[in-house]
């Protein structure tokens, strides 16, 4: 296995967080990828998902705020994707610190942007338990204050799970939930089933990639292949 994080390790990293943990078990849980135990870092990465696309909304209701909803929804979709968080993780300096089992660690884990990725949403859902909503804020809007944050984003192309969410929008339906309903292969070469639901067309549509990010966009995909025949 990775070596645990040695605690000379976690004040530099909270330092470059600019929040001390009262509570530095969930520091080193958000650390701690699901192939080295079972206090691993998903429930985390779940709340720090919701927590982190909350944070990202406000900044860009104030920085981009007289741009209409569809542009925002596409700016906040690049901000989020797993590239831009796997830079920011890479900035904390967070492959060096990830926990991970034997297996994972051989095949490159720590370098892994998916892995990264879920680790820094981990961080965030972390900081929100720790200390609450504001501080979290507060650490997403440091964490994007470097990065240009323009209009023309919402020039980029689309992804799945975005157009979903935008075609549903256009027609005063709810959000689609998203859930993982399996997973199989080994620790460090996951596979993820997804399920996609819009409660309101009573449809279902699964989804599988090699993340769970992966596999949420594959399972809108199906779905919008669906609603397109509609």
């Amino acid at each position: 296995m990775r070596p645990a994080v040695s605690p000379e390790d976690l004040p530099g990293l909270q330092q470059r967080l600019q929040h001390t943990f009262s509570e530095p078990r969930l520091l080193q849980r958000a650390l701690t990828h699901r192939s080295f135990g079972a206090d691993h870092n998903e429930r985390l990465e779940f709340l720090g998902d919701s927590v982190l696309n909350l944070a990202v909304a406000s900044l860009l209701y104030e920085r981009l705020g007289g741009r209409p909803e569809g542009d925002l929804s596409r700016v906040r979709a690049n901000l989020v994707k797993q590239e831009t968080l796997h830079q920011l993780a890479v900035g904390l300096g967070l492959p060096a610190l990830i926990r991970l089992g034997e297996g994972e660690a051989r095949s490159g884990g720590h370098k892994r942007p998916s892995i990264l990725a879920d680790a820094l949403e981990a961080l965030i859902g972390a900081v929100f338990i720790d200390a609450g909503y504001a501080r979290a804020q507060e650490l997403v809007w440091r964490l994007f204050s470097n990065l240009e944050i323009t209009p023309s984003m919402a020039a980029i192309g689309k992804d799945p799970k975005t157009e979903l969410q935008e075609w549903l929008q256009g027609r005063k339906m709810a959000l689609p939930i998203y859930k993982v309903v399996a997973t199989s292969g080994a620790a460090h070469q996951q596979v993820f089933d997804v399920e996609c639901e819009v409660a309101e067309i009573g449809r279902t549509e699964r989804g599988i990639g090699g993340s769970r990010r992966a596999g949420e966009q594959a399972a809108a995909a199906a779905m919008l292949a669906h609603i397109r025949t509609l």
